[in-house]
């Protein structure tokens, strides 16, 4: 068990955060899966165009083609396809985890307007959601746009490097209510809004949903939907299963789990 921030409104105004207690053991099950090798390895490349695959360490000609940052906003999982298809070898076995509270594991990593020193507000630029099967954690579909910045409309030097957004990546494209209303469209579609779907939202820290989502849409006078008020910190579950807590994020967690990261690291499709 470990926590998860509940944000409710009070009838003044003012955020009250309730801190409640969260079962995050299958996040715990599954670092300790990675851990022990018995996982499926995540490749992303950082390359606008190029796939973002899984490979199995069985079998690393097998791969899965998961989505492709080319094309629209939000995509779907296509159908499998590989070497090992041509082959006519078997499929390796995907692991499978004990059942448990969730249907799916929603990762998701904003990316923000930022600059060297601190700017207010800041704005979200990058809204991606992977959707992981509860049981295999299999990628079933991704969400991924990006969002027009409106108070800071152009883009720092310094967030472009930090986050491999050019301008012309967030020109013209959806607003954040915008983005919102696609991503609700999403998550109804793939009918993660059916009161029987137990899903979770997964981040890298609290940041995302207790301080970002939260801030913005009061700015804007926007509703934050009740999905996004609750979620697993990743780095608590790393904690739990590791005995140490990963104070640099992503990076720390990587290294700590033997794992080769591929992709930019502030990218919010490539971290997610």
């Amino acid at each position: 068990m470990s926590d998860v921030y509940i944000q409710k409104k009070k009838c003044g105004g003012s955020a009250t955060v309730i801190n409640l207690r969260l079962d995050i053991s299958p996040m715990v099950q599954f670092i300790h899966c990675i851990k022990s090798a018995n996982f499926l390895r995540l490749h992303r490349s950082s390359g606008l165009g190029q796939p973002l695959v899984f490979l199995f360490p069985s079998e690393r000609g097998s791969a899965e083609f998961v989505s492709n940052r080319r094309h629209s906003d939000i995509q779907s999982l296509p159908p499998p396809v590989g070497n090992i298809m041509a082959s006519g070898q078997q499929p390796p076995s995907r692991p499978s985890f004990h059942p448990q509270t969730y249907h799916n594991f929603l990762v998701l990593d904003f990316e923000a307007t930022c600059d060297k020193q601190l700017i207010k507000p800041q704005e979200i630029i990058e809204f991606p959601i992977l959707k992981l099967h509860g049981r295999t954690l299999e990628i079933e579909s991704v969400f991924h746009t990006y969002v027009q910045p409106i108070v800071h409309s152009e883009l720092t030097p310094f967030c472009t490097e930090l986050t491999g957004i050019v301008q012309s990546m967030v020109d013209g494209k959806p607003t954040l209510q915008q983005a919102l209303q696609m991503a609700d469209d999403w998550m109804r579609n793939e009918g993660l809004l059916n009161p029987k779907v137990n899903s979770i939202f997964v981040t890298c820290g609290d940041w995302d949903l207790k301080t970002m989502l939260p801030g913005q849409c009061q700015d804007l006078g926007l509703p934050v939907p009740d999905y996004f008020k609750k979620w697993i910190n990743l780095k608590k579950a790393y904690s739990f299963a590791m005995g140490n807590y990963p104070k640099n994020g992503l990076p720390f967690m990587v290294k700590g789990l033997n794992l080769e990261h591929i992709g930019k690291l502030h990218s919010g499709i490539d971290a997610s």
